[in-house]
């Protein structure tokens, strides 16, 4: 333990600057107002006053700080996808991962594991050296593995053909990895904090006011403000919110469930996924097992956990690892994921002038967090959609031109 924080603890006076500005009023206007404290809000506002310099911002959350889905994922990150736009989108996010912890000066426990998506069949095959070529053409680090090689990268591995869905071969991803997404969030929350931003909590979007096609307010439960310009990033609602905004998106939001066991001791150095059984598993750094599964099958918008959830990603689990069969759970939870019917995102101009969105980001809005944020603030600070984006648009829906990363999903839906 740092001798700082001992000291810290036991000192009568506690002289350590807040991590935020203590906020008591919203302002009467704002040059843009973000839509939703979670991680990409924040990036986007972080990025907005170190790279571009537009620091009077006003990013609205009706909750708590990054309560929303940020708080409710897994934390991997990974760039192994299936379509070109998709992996440079995910490998930029990638390396700017790497470098958070020193550039916020705050450990995000960012933590190099490596990546396999097991294959159980032989179309699962297929599509491993299918997303291998694709990444090895973009410069991504991936390639397909067999059992030989999966028994050194992963020895507490079943790899036994005695089961009822034997590993047949495998996508290993070395880059993969996984951080802690709460210190994201309040890494990103504290440096748009210091260059000026205001991050108001419990204050809850209710409409917004136009003006000839064009936003010009937000509505809130402490008040309207006027704005220049609205990012909305608020993950699994963000249909309720487009409707306030007059417009329909793509995306139906649906609960996606997770959990970790009771600490042990490390033995599970890499990430292990396998789309076909549903299930995906890494070990925290305090020895949790985190775990997950497939999306529920039907539109939802609550966060309540299941006991079927439970059952079907057991019975998967175990016949991966067998040996974790006494290990008792130690909490478990859901965020609600905003599926889009392509699997992949929705990004930049909508049809309310100036007036933006970051959503349907599914089950991988975590690990795009950096890179969400940086575009996001490029876009709203120049009013033009960076070429890494532009296939993201919300206008591909209407042309019929949809991305297919379905292929790439870290479990099946």
């Amino acid at each position: 333990m740092p001798f700082s924080l001992l000291k810290y603890g036991f000192s009568k006076v506690h002289p350590s600057e807040r991590h935020f500005q203590n906020l008591a009023e919203l302002k009467s206007s704002y040059d843009v107002v973000i839509v939703g404290g979670g991680g990409h809000g924040l990036a986007t506002a972080y990025y907005l006053a170190k790279q571009w310099g537009i620091t009077n911002v006003a990013v609205l959350e009706k909750g708590y700080l990054a309560g929303g889905n940020t708080a409710r994922n897994t934390a991997i990150i990974r760039s192994n996808y299936l379509t070109p736009e998709g992996v440079r989108f995910y490998d930029e996010s990638i390396k700017l991962f790497q470098n958070l912890s020193n550039e916020f000066d705050y450990n995000i426990l960012y933590s190099e594991r490596g990546h396999l998506t097991l294959a159980h069949t032989d179309a699962a095959m297929r599509t491993s050296r299918w997303r291998a070529e694709v990444n090895k053409h973009l410069g991504v680090n991936s390639e397909v593995v067999y059992p030989d090689e999966l028994a050194k990268l992963c020895p507490h591995l079943n790899l036994s053909q005695k089961v009822r869905y034997p590993i047949m071969g495998a996508l290993h991803h070395p880059p993969g990895a996984i951080a802690r997404h709460d210190a994201v969030a309040w890494g990103y929350a504290r440096g748009a904090s210091d260059r000026g931003v205001e991050i108001h909590t419990h204050t809850e979007v209710t409409g917004f006011n136009f003006e000839n096609g064009r936003v010009i307010g937000v509505k809130t439960n402490r008040g309207d403000i006027r704005c220049g310009k609205v990012l909305q990033a608020v993950a699994g609602l963000s249909s309720e919110v487009s409707k306030l905004a007059g417009f329909k998106l793509p995306i139906k939001s649906i609960p996606l469930q997770a959990c970790v066991s009771e600490p042990v001791k490390p033995f599970l150095d890499i990430i292990v996924v396998s789309g076909s059984l549903h299930v995906y598993v890494s070990q925290s750094s305090r020895g949790e097992l985190v775990m997950g599964s497939a999306s529920d099958p039907y539109p939802l918008y609550s966060t309540r956990s299941t006991l079927e959830f439970k059952e079907e990603l057991m019975m998967h689990l175990l016949e991966l690892f067998p040996f974790v069969g006494k290990l008792k759970l130690l909490r478990q939870w859901a965020g609600t994921a905003d599926m889009t019917p392509d699997f992949s995102p929705v990004m930049g101009i909508t049809p309310i002038q100036n007036y933006y969105i970051d959503a349907g980001w599914g089950t991988w809005g975590f690990k795009a967090t950096p890179v969400c944020g940086t575009r996001m603030a490029e876009t709203l600070a120049t009013d033009k959609v960076p070429d890494l984006i532009k296939p993201f648009e919300l206008e591909r829906f209407y042309r019929f031109d949809q991305l297919g990363e379905r292929g790439a999903a870290s479990v099946g839906h």
